[in-house]
């Protein structure tokens, strides 16, 4: 059975690894580390907001269906809260599979669908005050291409 680990926090990630993988049933690991980054030169820090209990249980249902399409050995997917800095790390997703593509391809998954299913507010602080961030079409585009038939992982 796949584990999943799901967490929300506000602590800074950098200080949280998992030792999973390390019992030899994985031989690939994909981790995915989003940062908060600042294209323009605007971006001074960005503050999520998270329904409690809402947000871990969309998590863990995403990290249940990359269970259902790929053999995995375990998922973790941890998510920041509050305010976090331009360079800071805002989520991590880690897959571990017997095998590369099995793992690349949930990570990818995992992530898409997360950036647009999970509950989770966004505002960012420029020289202007505090603004709430809008849902790109993007995001839901690319959670989509994962519904496509001619997506169906490597099962």
């Amino acid at each position: 059975m796949t584990r999943i680990d799901v967490a929300i926090t506000a602590e800074p990630l950098e200080s949280r690894l998992s030792s999973e993988g390390r019992d030899g049933r994985s031989g690939a690991e994909v981790r995915f580390s989003g940062r908060v980054r600042d294209e323009a030169g605007q971006v001074r820090a960005l503050f999520l907001e998270h329904y409690p209990g809402m947000t871990e249980r969309a998590l863990r249902r995403i990290g249940e269906h990359a269970r259902e399409r790929w053999p995995l050995n375990a998922i973790e997917m941890i998510h920041r809260v509050g305010e976090i800095r331009v360079g800071e790390e805002i989520v991590r997703v880690v897959v571990w599979a017997g095998h590369r593509q099995a793992a690349f391809e949930a990570c990818a998954f995992l992530m898409d669908v997360l950036k647009s299913q999970v509950p989770l507010w966004k505002k960012e602080l420029t020289d202007d005050g505090w603004h709430w961030v809008e849902a790109r079409e993007r995001d839901a585009e690319a959670a989509a291409r994962w519904m496509a038939p001619s997506s169906e992982g490597a099962r």
